[in-house]
């Protein structure tokens, strides 16, 4: 490989690298507000509210292949690729739609209505509502892989069906860890449910 070549190869890693540096440096970063409306032995069902996303699409739902990928497109929009190269605060987690029309978001700082923040730069990130929505949630820790998002989703929807709770649309992994962190790592798949009548039983974060 060329020198020049081998340069921006560097270039891009340490980009990266510094880009999630950046990212993940204060464990006090925001995250969605949710109320815990149920527990199921190891499942919360939350309460999530609308929320302002940065998103971009993806070419396949797999974690290993196209995870990279999509953190790169919005967490480059939050660094200042938008039109008025405004930087955003990162919040947590990452979420990632694991289904056929596959897609990552970051959700917005809750300060900001859709409106009020500067237009992408990007064109395959657009910035919009997530409706508040009803997810079934399993967490569990260690480093990702599509191997162990699919075995813990395999293990959500068996606690689901056998509670005979209905589900909608596709499976989703939300991530809330720097890639070097190696203890307390949090990962959660999850889920939007129907409930009949939930019951309240506490609130969450």
């Amino acid at each position: 490989m060329k020198k020049w070549m081998w340069t921006a190869v560097i270039a891009l890693v340490l980009l990266v690298v510094a880009i999630s540096v950046v990212a993940f440096k204060n464990s006090d970063i925001e995250t969605p507000n949710y109320t815990v409306i149920q527990r199921i032995d190891k499942v919360e069902i939350r309460q999530y509210p609308n929320m302002v996303v940065a998103k971009t699409s993806l070419t396949s739902g797999s974690f290993d292949t196209s995870g990279s990928q999509g953190f790169r497109s919005i967490a480059g929009y939050i660094f200042g690729g938008n039109e008025q190269n405004q930087k955003i605060a990162m919040t947590a987690p990452v979420v990632m739609n694991l289904g056929d029309s596959a897609s990552m978001y970051f959700v917005m700082p809750s300060a900001y209505k859709k409106d009020a923040l500067p237009r992408p730069s990007a064109s395959n990130v657009t910035i919009e509502e997530e409706v508040s929505k009803t997810l079934a949630v399993l967490q569990y820790g260690g480093f990702s892989s599509d191997e162990k998002i699919k075995s813990h989703c395999e293990q959500l929807k068996k606690s689901l069906t056998e509670q005979g709770i209905k589900t909608v649309g596709s499976f989703m992994y939300m991530g809330y860890n720097a890639p070097w962190d190696v203890v307390n790592r949090r990962n959660e798949v999850a889920i939007e449910v129907v409930l009949d009548s939930p019951s309240h039983s506490g609130v969450g974060q």
